[in-house]
């Protein structure tokens, strides 16, 4: 009886194809736009990814996110260095600062300030050029994104910046002695690498210079139990690297309206597939009911009628949110290394499996009313 329940399905080739049509219309709307809003809540805690290094960040309470900065006193390192625990701490600066080209054009750029001795906080992966070249007068490493395109001189951007090249910030000398590679973020603006030292040089003079503290916990010790000691002791916001992600993302999310936009998206996504896929199924449905009236006046019992429209509706919608992810991640893969962000976890094709499935089985609910209250002798009638 399944194997006919197929066969009936895939016999009205217009109407299947039709199906078929919303359900892989609806899975694709659900799972990119669903991938980019992911893709766009990663770029938000990315500078936090980059810097592995430390487990702990320590910065003013009033922090609401990654680059909300307001800076502290330098004094603070020494502070969070003394409570017990804490198995190093350094500083990170982090601030726009105006650099002047070769061209004389200006660009804003992300200027982040790494520890001179140790280089905590340095890029995540460098490019050309060596880590250690920093320690070399008016040293700094840009980003390839920056060096290509903002950084570059010229009406077209044609000329890169490259190592040996000289810019201004802030009427600062600055050389270049490396290429990074870092994550994209909500920042459009280049990333710039130096010391911090260098950095507060480079800024505009203030009382307060310092960004965060970034802290390594001792081993004997959990980074949530040290956190709240670092808190208690100095009064400043400690967070371990997955809390302060997690205080960027519910930012954004609280803040801004990015998911309404994204959430309006995914739901017009699914009412189009209830509404396509639902309409066609049910129609599909009246055309064969004379099948079910014959199934039922031979024998065949109500459940057994919903078992098989229930296949009918799960097979075509396994095979809609096959094609529909498929040209998803087809998508995702033809804007990888463009300003689109695309991010697809497993968490998503599960998600868009079960919104499918739901499409379907509400799809099936309204035709599996219609069977049940079918009379078989509707297959004497002429």
């Amino acid at each position: 009886m399944f194997r006919i329940a197929l066969k009936i399905l895939m016999g009205d080739r217009a109407k299947y194809l039709g199906i078929l049509l919303g359900l892989t219309f609806a899975s694709f709307i659900i799972v990119q736009q669903a991938a980019i809003f992911i893709g766009l809540m990663t770029r938000t805690y990315g500078f936090i990814a980059d810097t592995s290094q430390p487990n702990i960040w320590v910065m003013d309470p009033k922090v609401q996110f990654v680059d909300d900065i307001k800076p502290m006193d330098q004094s603070e390192i020494f502070r969070v260095r003394g409570i017990e625990g804490v198995e190093w701490a350094v500083p990170l600066y982090k601030d726009r600062i105006r650099a002047r080209l070769r061209d004389g054009s200006f660009v804003n750029t992300i200027v982040i300030g790494i520890d001179d001795a140790t280089f905590i906080g340095q890029p995540p992966i460098m490019l050309e050029g060596s880590l250690d070249a920093l320690r070399n007068t008016d040293a700094i490493i840009v980003s390839q994104e920056g060096a290509d395109g903002s950084l570059a001189s010229g009406p077209d951007q044609e000329y890169p910046l490259r190592i040996g090249e000289t810019i201004e910030l802030n009427d600062n000398r600055a050389v270049v002695v490396g290429v990074c590679e870092v994550s994209r973020t909500f920042q459009t603006q280049p990333v710039i690498y130096t010391t911090a030292r260098r950095a507060v040089r480079y800024a505009p003079a203030e009382r307060r210079n310092l960004s965060f503290v970034l802290v390594q916990s001792a081993p004997w010790i959990k980074p949530e139990e040290l956190c709240k000691r670092i808190s208690r002791i100095t009064g400043l916001a400690a967070y371990t690297d997955q809390q302060f992600s997690t205080l960027t993302v519910d930012y954004f999310l609280r803040r801004t309206g990015i998911p309404i936009n994204f959430g309006v998206a995914v739901a017009l996504g699914f009412f189009i597939g209830v509404a396509i896929a639902g309409q066609t199924f049910y129609n599909f449905t009246l055309d064969n009911l004379r099948y079910f009236g014959t199934f039922k006046a031979m024998g065949a019992d109500n459940e057994l009628l919903t078992r098989m429209v229930l296949l009918q509706s799960i097979f075509v919608g396994s095979i809609g949110w096959g094609l529909g992810i498929g040209a998803a991640s087809l998508f995702g893969l033809i804007s990888r290394g463009t300003q689109l962000s695309f991010r697809l976890p497993w968490q998503l094709v599960v998600g868009s499996y079960l919104a499918i499935l739901l499409i379907c089985l509400l799809s099936a609910y309204i035709s599996i009313r219609r069977i049940r209250r079918l009379e078989p002798a509707i297959v004497f009638k002429s």
